[in-house]
């Protein structure tokens, strides 16, 4: 299977999409470019044949059926190192040469992403993120505050189906009002009864799903919003540099978990409209969504893992905002040592009170 490697014009020397600079930058001979230039090269790498290959008759034995499942052989154009993969790889680096490479097939036809927003953060803003994601945590154990313990980080470009679609919808609520009064020995409580609809009708705009099965969907929605006026028209260059994946979640089941966004949306928006009242139920909801529009984008994300007795992390960032989340894990011996000291400090208040009350 084919990979662009994007060459300098200048010396012949790999380049790679620099997020700080916008540009495609080579690091041999510093030279700049343009993506925009580099538009006419997608077509023609696209269209190079790999080298002849030559059968020098070995015989050795095949890889299994079930070893086959999922995998990928991509070559390396500039070292013709093998690089394997699973079969949404898109883009990635040569573990030979270095050199930053495209899977040009994930990226055309059907494939073809519509949109792409660059990466705006690099690698050393990811770290620097995690290391405020952690700061004043008293009880994260002390490793994870020591950099060499990451054991992955890696900046990816996911795949994302964005959904336009407008939505009319009705709901109805049971509604109640109670007030309570005193006079002379007798206790009186008043409860009023009310029957709300709340009709309106919502449009949405680019609600981003992510569609890829390796990235955990919370975890995704939580470096949530994408600002979607750095998107620009999808161009191979930005990846190079970058992993990236193609979609392993169609349009049709992410369509799915879209209209579950929406219904939840609305049912979050009626139901502070129906505020006011002491107690409110949701009686019904209906929600029709129309109009209905699918974009198909690639987001950057940088992702950070490490393993902490037995168990992975997983911590994202949002390569354009910077936004990361991911949960921690506790020291739980430090967890005891706090609980004993919140115990003792607890302890002492309570005996000094005793003390000042019966002196």
């Amino acid at each position: 299977m084919a990979l662009l490697v994007y060459h300098c014009p200048n010396c012949g020397g790999s380049i790679r999409f620099d997020s700080g600079t916008q540009k495609m930058t080579c690091p041999y001979c510093r030279a700049e470019i343009d993506v925009e230039v580099l538009r006419y090269m997608d077509e023609g790498l696209e269209q190079d044949q790999a080298p002849e290959a030559v059968d020098w008759g070995y015989e050795g034995g095949g890889w299994r059926p079930e070893e086959q499942q999922g995998m990928a052989v991509y070559t390396c154009r500039a070292c013709a190192g093998e690089i394997f993969g699973n079969e949404t790889l898109g883009a990635s680096s040569c573990p030979f040469c270095g050199n930053a490479v495209v899977v040009a097939s994930k990226f055309s036809g059907a494939l073809r992403p519509d949109l792409v927003i660059p990466f705006k953060l690099d690698k050393d803003a990811a770290l620097a993120a995690l290391r405020r994601h952690y700061t004043k945590k008293k009880l994260l154990p002390r490793v994870f505050k020591e950099k060499e313990h990451l054991d992955e980080v890696k900046g990816v470009y996911v795949p994302f189906w964005l959904y336009d679609a407008d939505a009319d919808a009705r709901a109805e609520y049971e509604a109640a009002n109670i007030r309570s009064w005193t006079e002379g020995s007798y206790r009186y409580t008043e409860t009023s009864d009310y029957r709300l609809i709340r009709e309106g009708r919502l449009s949405y705009d680019m609600l981003p799903i992510d569609g890829s099965k390796e990235m955990d969907d919370e975890l995704m929605m939580s470096i949530e919003p994408f600002d979607m006026e750095d998107a620009v028209d999808f161009q191979t260059a930005y990846l190079a540099g970058y992993f990236a994946n193609k979609y392993d979640v169609d349009a049709e089941a992410g369509g799915k978990r879209a209209a579950g966004r929406i219904r939840s949306g609305i049912r979050f928006q009626f139901g502070h409209q129906a505020a006011g009242y002491h107690t409110v139920k949701l009686k019904s909801l209906d929600v029709r969504i129309k109009n209905t529009k699918i974009h198909y984008a690639l987001f950057p994300v940088w992702i950070l893992s490490t393993n902490w007795q037995g168990q992975n992390y997983i911590f994202a960032m949002n390569g354009q905002t910077g936004k990361l989340t991911g949960n921690l894990p506790l020291d739980e011996s430090a967890r005891s040592r706090w609980r004993r000291i919140i115990i003792g400090l607890g302890a002492a208040v309570f005996f000094t009170l005793i003390r000042v009350i019966f002196s």
